[in-house]
């Protein structure tokens, strides 16, 4: 793991001040359990949320972050249209982008993606086995064949999404239904990765195994060293005859 890297949890922390089955769950916030994952993984890590001045994300604090997490619910109309576009505009310029369950609806993600993102929902406890479907790939590194959730909240195609670069993870779940639970997009110099579990009265983000998706996913969504891409006229490399 990458101490160096920096990572700022974002959550819009509503449910677990209102909701007494919320916060039995995640008493101190859900982007603190994810924190804390990250924490324990040698990461510089840092959170914030919706109430913050700027929702907690400033130029500074995007300028200073290699991975952002996002988790949002039922306030995703509550973020600024230009917060929204500051966070789209650093993706484009490398910044990775960790999009948790619910936030598929969140604005960042609709708006990198130029889809609904809507799928099929159902609360009903059931169990999820979640697919390893690209081993070789980095975000798998170091896990089972496949991970088993015993209560979750059920979410099934068709996910209005463009197909994924790469499709790392695919989840069943208990009453039929299959889901895009792992999807990689690229979207300018940065990476996007879309990880389904989470919800929110259930205990998944203290999982070992669900914070190792996490860490590696931060990993492969970093910022590279790569070459800054050159836009606009361009002078030619060699002699142009006449």
């Amino acid at each position: 793991m990458s101490a160096d890297l920096s990572i700022t949890v974002w959550n819009e922390y509503r449910h677990e001040r209102d909701s007494d089955d919320v916060a039995a769950v995640y008493p101190d916030g859900i982007h603190e359990a994810i924190a804390e994952g990250f924490e324990e993984r040698g990461f510089d890590t840092r959170t914030a949320t919706l109430d913050d001045p700027e929702h907690g994300l400033t130029e500074g604090v995007l300028d200073d972050t290699d991975v952002l997490t996002w988790w949002g619910h039922r306030a995703h109309d509550a973020v600024s249209d230009h917060i929204v576009e500051r966070v789209v505009e650093r993706v484009h310029d490398g910044m990775g982008l960790l999009v948790l369950h619910s936030a598929h609806y969140s604005k960042p993600f609709k708006s990198l993606m130029g889809t609904s993102c809507s799928l099929k929902w159902r609360e009903a406890d059931e169990r999820e086995r979640i697919w390893v479907i690209e081993p070789g790939h980095p975000i798998a590194e170091g896990l089972p064949e496949q991970i088993e959730i015993p209560e979750a909240e059920m979410y099934g195609e068709r996910f209005d999404v463009p197909a994924p670069d790469e499709l790392v993870f695919t989840s069943w779940f208990e009453g039929g239904e299959v889901f895009r639970s792992g999807c990689c997009y690229t979207r300018g110099s940065g990476r996007v990765f879309y990880f389904r579990p989470g919800h929110e009265t259930y205990p998944i983000y203290y999982r070992d195994d669900i914070r190792d998706v996490l860490a590696n996913a931060a990993e492969w969504a970093a910022p590279t060293d790569g070459p800054d891409p050159n836009f606009g006229n361009a002078d030619p490399l060699e002699a142009l005859s006449d």
